[in-house]
């Protein structure tokens, strides 16, 4: 029991934490999406094509979380956008605490959107809350389809589910019906996005949805 109290008073703290970084964003009018997936999955990828598609129309910056190394941050550095890497250090996700060492170096002012690459994991990152509007799942068809089954949490507390990696469908066993069956139990009306990241078939949808969040965030402002 003793335990139980202590991790509801860190998610309790946490939660604190991130709705304070969220109301900064709130602030400037910047749009916060967290990216969640297990390794591998494409998450780098999307984010990438997502910056060369977008920046020329948004100003973007990135935060990536990983255990190790500044490959992800090098990589979305190369295409231009901003980005800081937060290094865990053996932990698997990120989390407010963590958002409150790089948030001061951020200029909000000059920003629309903030995108958040979570930790490689498909458990730890959907526990903690973090100064984003939309969460977002990336699954990607080598991985099977039956992971919002076993891992039901992150796919209830995202927004939008991506079927990364459908270039890989007729090499892998993946039923995207039955994915978006699941899915939608935990979750009725969640859209469901299927895409290669890598050919860039089905992206158009990805970044329509983005602007779309973008338009209503400078709608609302």
């Amino acid at each position: 029991m003793a335990q139980v109290r202590v991790m509801r008073k860190v998610l309790a703290s946490n939660d604190a934490l991130a709705r304070s970084q969220l109301e900064t964003l709130d602030r400037h009018g910047v749009l916060g999406v967290n990216i969640m997936s297990g390794p591998g999955a494409g998450k780098t990828t999307l984010v990438e094509r997502t910056v060369e598609k977008l920046l020329d129309r948004w100003r973007i910056y990135v935060i990536e979380g990983d255990i190790q190394s500044s490959l992800d941050a090098d990589r979305v550095a190369a295409r231009g956008a901003g980005v800081t890497q937060i290094n865990t250090q053996g932990a698997c996700h990120l989390d407010g605490m963590m958002m409150a060492s790089v948030f001061p170096g951020i200029d909000f002012a000059q920003l629309d959107l903030l995108i958040i690459e979570n930790v490689g994991n498909l458990v730890c990152p959907a526990e903690f809350t973090l100064p984003a509007h939309h969460n977002v799942t990336v699954i990607s068809t080598p991985e099977g389809s039956d992971k919002p089954v076993k891992y039901p949490l992150m796919f209830s507390k995202s927004d939008l589910v991506v079927v990364n990696k459908t270039d890989l469908l007729p090499y892998v066993d993946f039923d995207t019906d039955a994915l978006e069956a699941a899915v939608h139990k935990l979750k009725p009306g969640i859209p469901v996005l299927r895409m290669s990241a890598k050919t860039g078939e089905g992206l158009d949808a990805w970044t329509g949805w983005l602007e779309e969040r973008l338009n209503e965030r400078k709608g609302d402002g």
